[in-house]
Order: structure tokens, then sequence, then C-alpha cells
């Protein structure tokens, strides 16, 4: 057993930055997910201190290492700056980087950041000399060679098999796209002349419990999350989903965070940042603009609708939404393009089990070598 603190150096780079030079900053993505620019910002307008930090030193956030946002600083990340809440450490001979690399995303791991983190809630902060203390299990060198080349295997297993299914999904979008345009030939509408703005809105009282529902950018849908009470939240009112609504995320919906309610999540509710539209009847079928704003074709209408660039993106309003002027087939040919589509529906759901169980792969393969026995916490 060896204290991380044998095996780690804080690095301690001051950037010294030129006013009129771009910089990448960095964030951390939770749970494992890598380490990622979060934007370039000018030297000018940076207005405390700053750090760099290097490819391949391993970089934690004080505030989230508990929940897993600590990884390595990848190389196109050489020499991006970051604030002092994101320490960075350079590594000792006897610890190859890659190997550390993987046992971060663990779930042991973040439990060992855990344990090394203290506060109140919402003032959780992992504590530098606490982390450096925590010892892990370490291998020879060869032998975390060896794991690291298993492990990179692996997961180039799973990045082909993500790979060959984004392929199959392509092609079905594809088709989606060309009936489309096929049916809609040349008839254009407003989207607000098929669907509308309709909210069910309701008060938040102290002793309520309002069950919260979240959407995946990029397509991925609605998905349920734990309830809040009324103490719990600073929102005066919450929207409850209703099925089949069109449920927009006002923040990322240009990047694809907006879903068709299925009946499953109907009388759960959302903040006032995700506003709920429904078709109007014999104009709109659900299930067809469903399919159809999972598309980054509906995306790029969307993108064009707003104004900004990137994270600087600003909201999308309804108005901007229901101002949208595209294609679109009249209510019986949706619903023809939904029976053709249907025949797709099986293959799916096949698709949707292969990926969970592919996504899981590594994380259960992770928990199951690098065990609580491998660290001690």
């Amino acid at each position: 057993m060896v204290s991380l603190g044998e095996l780690l150096r804080r690095s301690n780079e001051t950037a010294i930055l030129d006013f009129d030079t771009e910089y990448h900053e960095v964030t951390i993505r939770l749970w494992g997910k890598g380490v990622i620019s979060r934007g370039r910002v000018r030297g000018g307008d940076v207005g405390t201190s700053r750090q760099v930090v290097r490819a391949n030193q391993l970089i934690l956030s004080k505030i989230d290492a508990r929940n897993g946002a600590i990884g390595i600083v990848p190389p196109e990340l050489d020499g991006a700056i970051v604030s002092n809440d994101f320490p960075s450490f350079e590594f000792a001979e006897k610890l190859d980087s890659s190997f550390m690399g993987w046992l971060v995303r663990s779930t042991p791991f973040v439990e060992l950041c855990k344990a090394a983190s203290e506060g109140t809630t919402n003032r959780v902060r992992i504590k530098e000399d606490r982390f450096l203390t925590q010892q892990i299990h370490l291998p020879s060198l060869e032998k975390q060679q060896t794991i690291v080349a298993r492990l990179d295997q692996l997961a180039d297993k799973v990045r082909r098999i993500d790979q060959h299914l984004d392929a199959i999904d392509a092609v079905a979008e594809a088709l989606l796209i060309s009936l489309h345009h096929k049916f809609a030939a040349d008839r254009v509408v407003r989207l607000g002349d098929i669907i509308e703005l309709f909210e069910d809105s309701e008060l938040v009282k102290p002793e309520g419990q309002y069950p919260q529902v979240g959407v995946r950018g990029f397509g991925g849908g609605l998905f349920a999350k734990p309830a809040l009470t009324g103490t719990e939240t600073s929102y005066r009112a919450f929207n409850r989903l209703y099925a089949d609504a069109i449920v927009l995320s006002q923040v990322k919906g240009w990047e694809g965070a907006l879903a068709v309610c299925p009946s499953g999540l109907a009388d759960m509710f959302v903040s006032p940042e995700y506003r709920t539209f429904r078709c109007k009847p014999d104009l709109a079928s659900p299930a067809y603009l469903g399919e159809l704003i999972r598309t980054p074709w509906f995306w790029s209408l969307l993108q064009a609708a707003t104004r900004g660039v990137g994270a600087r993106r600003e909201r999308t309003r309804p108005e901007q939404l229901l101002n949208i002027e595209l294609p679109m087939p009249e209510l019986h040919e949706q619903l023809q393009i939904v029976e053709i589509l249907s025949r797709q529906n099986e293959l799916k759901q096949r698709h949707t089990k292969i990926r969970e169980a592919n996504q899981a792969l590594i994380p259960a393969t992770l928990e199951r070598l690098f065990s609580n026995e491998f660290l001690k916490i």
C-alpha cells in the first residue's frame, strides 16, 4: 500500500497571460467522463490568477472530485489554464499516468475522494492533504502497463461497437429525413402553425414533493430524477408534464435537449427553464415530431433560430422555436412515415439494450479490478 503523496507531486506553474492571446480553460466532467475545454478566453478577460496544466497531469475539481470530477489532462489541453479550484499533479516514475487515468474512473476511487472531502451541504470540498494521505495498492510498473494494455483493448472494442451502432442509426436517420422532405414536397409551415405553447404550472408548496425530469442533449431523451421538496428549491413554480408534451430545455435546446414526453413520465415536474408545447389537433403527430426533433437536421434549425456561439448561445425562447419555418408533410403523411419507421422499432430496442450493456462494460470491469481491497479508505 502506497500513499498518494508518494506518487503525486503538486504542480504550481503560474500562468503568465498575454492580454490579447486566447487560452483554453479546463473543466472536468463528472463520473470519470474526461477532462475537456470549457472554451477559450482572452488573457485580458481573466480576472484572477490562473495555473497552467500540462498533458498527462492528474487534475481534479476540489468541489466535485467526490462526484468523479478527476482525470488526466489530454495532449490537446497542454498549456491550458485553470483556477486554484483545480489542482494538478505530476507523477512519480513508479506510477504510470495511464494506469492512474483508469484507476480514478473507478467507483472505489471516487469513494476515496469522498473520504478525503469535508464540509457542509453545497460546500463539501476535497482536502488536498487528506487526499494525499489516502493509500492505494501499487502493482509493479510492468503490471500497471499490462493492465492498461488490457483496458485500452477493451475500450477499443467498446468504441467500435458504438461506431457500428452509430452508423446504423445514421442510416435510419437519413431515411427519416429523406421521407420527410419527399412527403413535404413544397409545403413549408411555421412550427407555431402546428404546435403551441401549453404549460401546466404548479405553485411550489414547502411541504410538497415534486418528482423531477431532466432532458439529455443530442437527442438523448427525457429521464426521471429524484423528487425535490418545496424547501429544496428556489423556484416558485414547476411545470407539470403531460403525455406527448414536447419538452424544450431553454438552455441547451439548440444542441438537441428536447424530446416528447412518454406517458410514463406524465405528472412529473420540470423547472421553468423547460418549456412544454403540444401538437394542434389534426395538424401534427407527437410520434412524428418526436422522431424529427431527435435529428441533427432539426437541431441546426434551432441553432439558426438562437443567437450567440457555442456555450454563449442565448436561451431558446418559445417564440424562437415557434417561428421556425420548415418543410412539413400533412398529418396523414406524417402518420404514414411513423408506420414505416415503426418497422425499425424492434431493431432500435435491441440496439438500445446493446448500447446499455456496452456502456456498462468498462465501469463494471473497473469496479471488479479496482475493488475496495485495492484501495485503503
